[in-house]
């Protein structure tokens, strides 16, 4: 690499050296970091005209002692021909920059001239397409990191100033509470049971999903009837749920199952810990003054989102201290994503539909492959949709799930009886968020924080090619290892 004093620079502490950092090692995508940027900032470095093999780039940097690292087609590298060391971050180079102009000998295959050379200071746009196999230490840093502010703030922090939280009779009819979560706009909602004077469970989107399927089922596949949903109470589906699970004891009774929630005073990565360990959306975060749990108070539903929200608030201004937030998705084992021709796929393939499929599929995927969601694409697999869990609910618009057959009616059908003709496309398309493989993991936590946001679909540019789909459980899964 080479290096010349800036002319006009500033004096004494102000002053800046531009250095030309080499890679003369080949690569179809190189990208540098280093200390001089908290190893936070990726700098994508330019071919070399004339030469094919050589990548370069124009930082300007303080005087003093760097290290610093390249990013290759995927992997992390260094350059053996420049001195190098090892470092909390592995295998690094390094560079002593006094404040008068050093030259650095550069290697006989970089010996081109950098005469009038630009300094890129673009943005950075285009990132590799390979999982980080090394530097686990910035992973494993950022984590602790994550996981002490985790530890060390309470469910507390995630009360709002104000709201409301819906819960529901137990004794209430099936068709009855099916209406009030679609008017409500939620999924979820926690049960409450008078002569125990105690909340016994959830009531969420995936319990109607079960229901619609056993009714189907048990009617040879022929339409429901209301009368069905009225005669079905809450508690009487709760107790027959149990049976199908063959959650019974000896004597052929439910076992009684404990609600899981959270205390106000709990700390933030035990709420985590409980949502992915029991794999369920929210947890109610419920208060009693009294040793035995009597006369307990509702006050909220915590959910990931909520507590993603926490960190990102935390670390607002202070992100440097977790440099895999810089990281593009694509670089760090987070989601679940389409193999790549001649790769090996390990994971769990991501499931989607054509939208002409029917919506007795969907509801078979969602419940089968224990998934949230399904993206809905075209032939060529270019995002058309996503269906949810949550949309079930929609079938309660016009009393809907009366006439419809599952096996018949398409997943297309079934999304637009959920949609109100009012809103605009725009509106009706942020149910539907996107995002690329390039994005940063600080720009993916950013959004998947915003309310009503679960998951995002990583789309190829242009194409709307689904590539991957990273939901919040992804992000926390991958936070707390």
């Amino acid at each position: 690499m080479d290096s010349a004093r800036e002319t006009g620079g500033m004096a004494g502490g102000g002053v800046l050296i531009p250095v030309t950092f080499r890679w003369p090692h080949g690569g179809k995508s190189v990208h540098l970091t280093g200390s001089f940027s908290r190893w936070c900032e990726m700098m994508p470095m330019s071919q070399l005209e004339g030469c094919p093999n050589v990548f370069q780039v124009v930082w300007s940097l303080p005087p003093g002692y760097h290290q610093y690292k390249f990013f290759v087609d995927g992997q992390w590298r260094h350059d053996e021909q420049q001195p190098f060391t090892s470092s909390e971050y592995g295998i690094v180079n390094t560079l002593p920059l006094a404040t008068e102009p050093t030259y650095i000998p550069p290697s006989p295959e970089t010996s081109t001239s950098t005469s009038n050379m630009e300094v890129d200071n673009n943005a950075f746009r285009h990132m590799p397409n390979q999982r980080i196999s090394s530097i686990p230490e910035d992973i494993h840093a950022s984590r602790n990191r994550i996981s002490l502010f985790l530890s060390t703030h309470t469910a507390y922090e995630l009360l709002p100033e104000s709201g409301k939280v819906v819960a529901l009779d137990v004794d209430l009819p099936v068709k009855q509470a099916f209406h009030i979560l679609h008017e409500q706009g939620i999924p979820i909602a926690p049960l409450w049971e008078f002569s125990k004077g105690q909340f016994v469970g959830v009531l969420s989107a995936l319990d109607f999903i079960l229901i619609l399927r056993e009714l189907q089922l048990g009617n040879h596949g022929s339409n429901l009837t209301e009368e069905e949903l009225e005669t079905h109470t809450v508690s009487a589906w709760k107790e027959g749920k149990a049976y199908l699970n063959r959650q019974i004891d000896g004597n052929g009774r439910p076992i009684p199952r404990h609600l899981i929630h959270v205390r106000p005073y709990d700390n933030l990565k035990d709420v985590a810990l409980k949502i992915l360990q029991n794999g369920v959306a929210t947890v109610p975060v419920i208060h009693s003054s009294s040793e035995d749990g009597s006369f307990p108070q509702l006050l909220h539903l915590a959910s990931l989102s909520g507590v993603l929200k926490c960190i990102c608030r935390y670390f607002k201004h202070s992100s440097g201290s977790l440099p895999i937030l810089q990281l593009p998705i694509c670089a760090i084992p987070v989601g679940t994503w389409v193999p790549k021709i001649g790769e090996p796929n390990n994971h769990r393939p991501l499931a989607m539909l054509r939208h002409s499929a029917t919506l007795s599929s969907a509801l078979n995927l969602l419940v089968e492959a224990e998934v949230s969601s399904v993206p809905i694409v075209d032939d060529n697999d270019s995002l058309l949709d996503i269906y949810c869990r949550s949309d079930i609910t929609a079938l309660a618009k016009d009393r809907a799930y009366a006439h419809i057959n599952l096996n018949q009616t398409t997943i297309q059908e079934a999304l637009q009886l959920g949609q109100d003709s009012y809103l605009s496309y725009e509106m009706r398309s942020q149910r539907c968020q996107m995002c690329l493989r390039t994005d940063s993991l600080h720009n993916v936590i950013e959004r998947l924080a915003n309310p009503g946001v679960r998951r995002l679909v990583v789309v190829e540019a242009g194409s709307k090619r689904v590539e991957g789909i990273i939901s919040l459980s992804d992000i926390f899964r991958f936070f707390l290892g």
